[in-house]
């Protein structure tokens, strides 16, 4: 096993690579979905002054592939789950604030999963909707 998915196993809250980079910090983590938040910065920002759409995108990706982590080492088929496609969508346009990314599981097989990950402001309002399919390996 290596010393990262080691880490993810002992402790899923620990943010490491470009998670630790963004900022990103996971307060739950289960098989059943993970709750993670990130505050805005302007490093975040794409030059109009927003929050880039990729950062979106990487929230979704690293917020599905630590749910369908957990999941495969509750269930105790253990190996990994890595991203083959994510899909999100941009609803609305902020330049500050805090992100709250949350999970659900849409379908968990043998193979693939696929999670829904909506990314909101801390009061609710939906910023991005990301679904992310993972392959289990």
């Amino acid at each position: 096993m290596t010393e990262k998915k080691q880490l993810l196993r002992e402790d899923p809250q620990r943010p490491t690579g470009l998670d630790a980079h963004l900022g990103m910090e996971i307060e739950e983590g289960t098989g059943d979905g993970v709750v993670a938040r990130m505050p805005i910065t302007p490093n975040h920002h794409q030059p109009f002054g927003i929050v880039h759409g990729g950062v979106y995108c990487a929230i979704a990706e690293s917020v599905a592939s630590i749910s369908g982590f957990l999941w495969l080492q509750e269930t105790g088929i253990g190996g990994s789950a890595v991203g083959v496609n994510n899909s999100t969508d941009f609803i609305k346009s902020v330049p500050e604030g805090t992100i709250v990314a949350r999970s659900v599981p849409i379908h968990r097989g043998k193979r693939q999963q696929l999670w829904q990950v909506d990314m909101t402001l801390e009061d609710g309002t939906l910023l991005a909707q990301g679904r992310v399919r993972l392959q289990n390996i």
